[in-house]
């Protein structure tokens, strides 16, 4: 992925202080289960929020809460302002040219399926093919399924190795000519593959294809810069990156946004409503109907800005360390097999496995039992599921303020998971 700078006029990455940023966040110190500390390791499906993203949202409903866009009283006014200033925040966050090419949603998933009714409805053609992989969430599958049948538009899929990386020679073989749109994670939420968009990219552009990276678990965990990945549609959530959950980001090239139909008609949208006919307001309102997430927005932004004072790098650097560390400790482990890329510089801060005769839910069970919160199942990417010839994995996934000890504390329950069983 490609380096981000630090936006001008926005603060110098401090030292990365593990015990104050783990401070940060209350929840971390209580106890679950039979009165275990709480060990969260399920970060890729929802991180935690830490207390200056909990302030802004109270702050905003105590002193600013009004509708935007509407009214010229005061909290109208400021609200509008809160709002909008979190649309620039999230450009210099992702390096988008223009604030007005950022269109919020209620998440990835929307954001999605934005594209899929506004843009690809619109202008793909029967005979069309969309390339997907096999390592999506079932939201970068489904709504392309949807569209082919509707449709007659070929749906095809880059499959996946054994190691869990993209088969590139296949990749090559798929994106051609009809090629129209390029579907594809920058990074799988089951297996924490990195997908190599510096390879992908320049095959779907040489065909004269558009771009659309699912981003849902890179933009929270590295740098990224969507002008230099030069990509056409990049979707992401606030609430995997230490925002609320009902507040997602579709970012896409001005043009494309302009040319797309809306996918909700109602309020904010529309320049003129008669009863004969209505026409649309410009971008990014044209795709923003009805009254948004105003204050999940908001406190957005807090999260944005916690991040950026972080620095990215740093975090990809710290949830590195991490990984390298989860895969040495636990492939020690007997009976523990480890899914996805060997190198911790292929994959995200996910670590996938199994222990050997124990169903992956047996597996979080026991370790809920001991405080550690895994996730258990398919993530919504059965397709990886189908590749790898399992029903379900056990899935540890690692944020900004996670340790090793933690780390420790996932294998000593594993081991525990693994004696009660009598595997190994």
């Amino acid at each position: 992925m490609v380096q981000q700078a630090i936006p001008e006029g926005q603060a110098t990455p401090r030292a990365y202080d593990i015990a104050k940023i783990r401070r940060d966040f209350p929840i971390l110190n209580r106890d679950v289960a039979s009165g275990a500390k709480l060990v969260y390791l399920d970060n890729a499906a929802t991180s935690q929020r830490p207390v200056q993203v909990i302030a802004e949202i109270t702050r905003f409903y105590r002193d600013h809460n009004a509708n935007i866009h509407r009214g010229v009283h005061t909290l109208s006014q400021e609200a509008t302002g809160l709002y909008e200033g979190v649309r620039e925040t999230t450009r210099a966050f992702i390096n988008a040219p223009e604030a007005r090419e950022i269109v919020f949603t209620s998440g990835t998933t929307e954001a999605v399926n934005l594209v899929a009714h506004g843009w690809a409805r619109k202008f793909l053609q029967p005979g069309d093919e969309i390339v997907a992989t096999e390592l999506e969430h079932h939201s970068n599958i489904v709504p392309w399924q949807m569209l082919r049948d509707e449709r007659g538009i070929e749906l095809k899929f880059i499959p996946m190795l054994a190691d869990g990386t993209l088969d590139m020679d296949a990749a090559r073989e798929l994106i051609g000519p009809k090629t129209k749109l390029l579907a594809v994670s920058a990074m799988s939420n089951a297996l924490g593959t990195i997908l190599p968009l510096e390879e992908l990219v320049p095959l779907a552009k040489a065909h004269g294809a558009t771009v659309l990276v699912d981003a849902a678990q890179a933009v929270p965990h590295m740098p990224i810069d969507v002008q230099a990945l030069d990509v056409d549609f990049v979707a992401f959530s606030a609430h995997k990156m230490l925002g609320p959950t009902g507040v997602g980001v579709l970012w896409g090239r001005f043009e494309l946004l302009d040319a797309m139909d809306p996918f909700m008609g109602g309020g904010d949208m529309i320049l003129t409503v008669t009863t004969e006919e209505s026409t649309w307001a410009e971008v990014p309102a044209k795709l923003e109907a009805g009254t948004p997430n105003i204050g999940g927005v908001v406190g957005f932004g807090a999260a944005l800005r916690y991040l950026d004072e972080l620095g990215m790098d740093q975090v990809r650097a710290h949830e590195l360390d991490l990984t390298r560390y989860a895969l040495a400790r636990l492939g020690d482990v007997p009976g523990v097999t480890i899914y996805g890329p060997d190198n911790a510089e292929d994959r995200g801060g996910v670590v996938s496995f199994s222990l050997e005769d124990v169903h992956p839910h047996d597996i979080g069970q026991v370790l809920d039992d001991q405080g550690v919160a895994i996730r258990a199942g398919h993530h919504c990417a059965q397709p990886v599921m189908a590749a790898l010839e399992v029903p379900a994995t056990a899935r540890a996934s690692f944020y900004i303020y996670n340790t090793r000890d933690e780390v420790d504390s996932l294998v000593s329950a594993v081991e525990a998971t693994s004696r009660m069983f009598g595997t190994g």
